[in-house]
């Protein structure tokens, strides 16, 4: 079974790129924007907790309070994001119980190895963690082989270079979903301090040549982002 993080942040896209990272590395997710919606959410159930420090109405320190005094959830590691701005409540975070802090604006690369360094540290990360990138990816003539990065496109192997590869298979074992630039770049390109959004539409129109009759199913939303659609 695998580990189930609880994401609690007021900023919607960032909630998005957690998720889909999160999702892309086998774990399962909730989303709450606010403490209150958190604690309506079952948080016992969780493996871990990533919470956002800063929010309207209850904080998260608050909200790390309320889980540590309740015997149900007083053993959820929690992990804190916080600005540099509210180190004071960090440190208090801390001296509650608090597992980990991440100090905003942070790498994708960095949660997902902090959350896996505390999970394996509390004993909550399953000895067979489920990696969703393992299976490998089939639209008819169409296959992403995930552990090997390979595409195979009606029988012949197409080369791909990483972020175009990456990109694809965001795409496809999200059928159906739209991903806006920023979602690519923040997932594709997370430690890059400046990328243009221009290069998202440079890969996917590389993408699209090289898949030959399948380029077509990788459908641009004007003013919206890209999808994969059957």
């Amino acid at each position: 079974m695998a580990a189930r993080i609880l994401i609690v942040d007021d900023e919607d896209t960032l909630c998005e790129v957690l998720r889909f990272n999160l999702e892309s590395e086998g774990y399962e997710t909730g989303v709450a924007h606010s403490a209150e919606e958190a604690l309506s959410m079952a948080p016992e159930s969780y493996s871990l907790i990533l919470l956002d420090i800063m929010m309207d109405g209850i904080s998260g320190v608050e909200m790390a309070r309320i889980l540590k005094k309740s015997p149900s959830t007083a053993n959820i590691p929690v992990i804190f994001c916080t600005a540099k701005g509210s180190e004071d409540d960090m440190v208090e975070g801390l001296h509650i119980g608090a597992d980990d802090y991440i100090v905003k604006p942070y790498s994708i690369r960095n949660v997902l190895a902090r959350i896996k360094a505390v999970l394996r540290r509390t004993g909550k990360l399953p000895l067979t963690q489920p990696v969703q990138n393992q299976y490998n990816l089939t639209y008819k003539g169409l296959t992403l082989f995930p552990n090997q990065k390979r595409c195979i496109v009606n029988g012949d192997e197409v080369k791909l270079p990483r972020k175009e590869f990456e990109i694809l298979l965001a795409l496809l074992s999200n059928r159906g979903r739209l991903f806006s630039r920023e979602d690519l770049l923040h997932s594709i390109w997370p430690d890059e301090v400046v990328v243009l959004n221009r290069v998202v539409d440079v890969n996917i129109t590389r993408i699209r040549q090289k898949l030959g009759e399948y380029g077509k199913n990788i459908v641009t939303r004007p003013g919206y982002g890209y999808v994969f659609v059957e």
